[in-house]
């Protein structure tokens, strides 16, 4: 995985304020690049240093084997949940999830604007990677 691409992954899960959340498709979306998968292998390897906890499946689910940890920054932020996060806090038992319908970050313009700004960023060194590849000079 180019560089390039975890640097843009990593710069839009930034901008997603606390209290809110998105999926990973949400994040591909946003970049134009990409889909799920490689947002989720971008968070996996190198998300440790960004709000990880807000990129979250499709489903809602806190990323695997960080259940605990996630759910206690989602509780500190006021993420919206659903299920019986109490009981898991108590127990490590019980089914919760955040709610992102209800969390869903939807950026602002400006905040748009700067989302654009890293996806045209990437697309150009992409672009120049890639005609570089090809022996041309750039």
């Amino acid at each position: 995985m180019r560089i390039e691409y975890v640097e843009a992954v990593l710069a839009v899960v930034e901008l997603v304020p606390s209290g809110t959340a998105v999926a990973y498709g949400d994040v591909a979306e946003l970049l134009g690049s990409g889909g799920p998968r490689q947002i989720g292998s971008v968070m996996s390897r190198y998300g440790g240093g960004v709000p990880w906890w807000r990129i979250l499946k499709s489903s809602g689910q806190a990323p695997e084997g960080h259940e605990a940890r996630a759910l206690r920054h989602y509780l500190e932020e006021g993420t919206p949940l659903r299920g019986d996060h109490d009981g898991y806090l108590r127990t490590g038992e019980g089914r919760w999830r955040v709610d992102l319908t209800a969390a869903r970050w939807a950026p602002r313009e400006d905040e748009l604007d700067r989302v654009d700004a890293i996806a045209e960023r990437l697309e150009r060194r992409l672009h120049r990677l890639s005609v570089a590849d090809d022996g041309m000079s750039v």
